[in-house]
């Protein structure tokens, strides 16, 4: 067999030179291709992690996040953060461009404050960005002190309640360093509990008296406080049956085992009502859930949470990605099936990683688009490609499943271009979905090997589009963008509506999308 690595630069030859010359590598060290400050940034916002990857420390994801943040216009970060919060429903990468605006650009961190620190978590997430020293400065400083304390000033008695649960810092800590001025005599006395100084026990706001009272005397109706509250103290099944139809919606999927567990489900009505919340359309919309975090409630379910709460988390899959389109002609959907593909999709986070790995998301998203796009082929890939049958009628969870437990071996993201092409397969639009770190195709001059074999494919096939989705985006790709490449990050459902924007001819990156975004 003749010598790849010999003969690779007689076909590059044939391919357009702005395609030849990888200005990059990736992080294994193989040829690859660099995005620009804007291109990162909008992926990283999109998607990024600020916790260890298989490939970066956090420290390093950090790092690249404020080095593409300062590589653009401040105006391009604002529109960022705003995206990344609001379209994207991310937490802690549209607090820290938030909080770098107060450095880079005050006047737009004071237009863009307001829509990206909308929870009393996010409250907290900016506030411990900025005393962190990372972005520039340690304290808040007299601007981003007046944002904070007008959000206090703002925020409704529920807003506060929900804020006041979590640390680091905790809502009473920001309350110390803000000194906001309580406008009555409730959120006086709201502020003095709070923080463990005398306060009016008249004054006090109704939620937080009921609490008191409740402490008291455990055994009383349970207070409307957040139900992390309740749950530090002991409960009866009956109670935390009745926290089941209260807690939010993310809240509940998150718990279901605490709930099975403290014997809930064993109440009367409780499994009907807790299956009905979950497979509720409305309650999906308004909660912004995304296909990956009921991946997340599929896979951490115990064998005491009952079969009808279990088959509601499938349903409100389903339901989730019924937006992904149908694509017409001849589609390939290639996951990545490697080694390097097992780690967290959100990154590790000590006590917290997430249950769902990349190659389940890889997966997730294989399996929506053939369910949608029935005459559809997977190929997943690691060094080669992997032969595994998939059904286009099964439920989506199945055919996840299935290409999740495949895993291990390099990554070679040409792999799948290169079946294609050897069976000279007729082609309108190739989906990658990797961490594109790939390394066994590596070449040691001319284009990636992914451009190569993208190139001949295009030769038999003018008109086909490719399209690399990075599930955690370094900064390189494969394949640089262009007419017939687009290069998107992401696991939520916007990315399918991507797909099936720029198959029909309008292309649109995550750039364009993170500009038209307003502030």
């Amino acid at each position: 067999m003749a010598n790849k690595g010999l003969f690779a630069s007689a076909v590059a030859k044939l391919l357009p030179q702005s395609a030849l010359v990888p200005d990059a590598v990736n992080r294994e060290a193989a040829p690859a291709y660099v995005y620009g400050p804007e291109a990162k940034l909008a992926q990283l916002a999109a998607t990024g992690t600020l916790a260890d990857s298989f490939y970066a420390t956090a420290e390093q994801h950090l790092a690249e996040a404020l080095e593409a943040a300062r590589g653009c216009d401040p105006a391009f970060v604002a529109k960022a953060a705003v995206y990344a919060r609001q379209v994207g429903a991310m937490k802690d990468m549209p607090a820290l461009l938030a909080a770098y605006l107060t450095v880079a650009e005050p006047d737009l961190a004071v237009r863009v404050f307001g829509r990206v620190v909308d929870t009393g978590r996010m409250l907290r997430s900016y506030v411990q960005i900025l005393r962190s020293g990372q972005v520039g400065r340690t304290s808040l400083g007299s601007r981003p002190k007046r944002l904070v304390t007008q959000w206090l000033e703002r925020a409704s008695i529920r807003d506060l309640l929900a804020a006041a649960t979590g640390t680091s810092p905790s809502l009473a800590d920001i309350v110390r360093m803000v000194h906001p001025k309580p406008s009555d005599a409730a959120r006086r006395a709201f502020y003095g509990w709070l923080i463990g100084k005398p306060y009016d026990l008249a004054a006090l706001p109704a939620e937080i008296a009921a609490f008191e009272a409740w402490k008291l005397e455990p055994s009383g109706p349970l207070p409307p406080v957040p139900f992390e509250w309740l749950t530090a103290r002991p409960l009866t099944a009956e109670q935390w049956g009745e926290l089941a139809g209260r807690m939010g919606w993310q809240a509940l999927r998150i718990n279901l085992n605490t709930l099975a567990r403290n014997g809930a489900f064993g109440v009367a009505g409780v499994t009907e009502t807790v299956a009905g919340r979950l497979a509720d359309p409305v309650a999906l919309t308004k909660a912004r859930v995304l296909p990956y975090q009921l991946l997340v409630a599929l896979r951490s379910v115990g064998e005491d949470v009952p079969l009808a709460v279990q088959a509601a988390l499938e349903t409100a899959l389903e339901a989730s990605l019924a937006k992904v389109p149908e694509v017409a002609g001849n589609v390939v959907v290639c996951p990545d099936v490697s080694g390097s593909m097992s780690s967290p999709a959100t990154g590790y986070r000590k006590g917290a990683s997430s249950t769902v790995r990349c190659i389940d998301v890889a997966a997730l998203v294989a399996a929506a688009m053939l369910r949608t796009n029935r005459h559809a082929r997977v190929l997943p890939f690691e060094v080669g490609v992997v032969k595994v049958a998939l059904d286009p009628n099964a439920r989506l969870a199945v055919n996840a499943a299935k290409l999740a437990a495949i895993g291990g071996g390099g990554t070679n993201v040409s792999a799948a271009l290169g079946v294609l092409n050897k069976e000279r397969a007729a082609v309108d639009l190739v989906v990658i979905v990797s961490d594109n770190e790939s390394w066994v195709d590596a070449r040691r001059s001319g284009a990636t090997a992914t451009i190569q074999e993208w190139e001949r494919l295009k030769r038999r096939n003018p008109n086909a589009k490719l399209v690399c989705v990075d599930i955690q985006p370094h900064g390189t790709t494969q394949a640089a963008g262009r007419a017939d490449i687009l290069n998107v990050g992401g696991f939520s459902d916007a990315v399918f509506e991507t797909v099936a924007r720029f198959a029909e001819g309008q292309t649109r990156d995550w750039v364009e999308l993170v500009n038209e975004t307003e502030v």
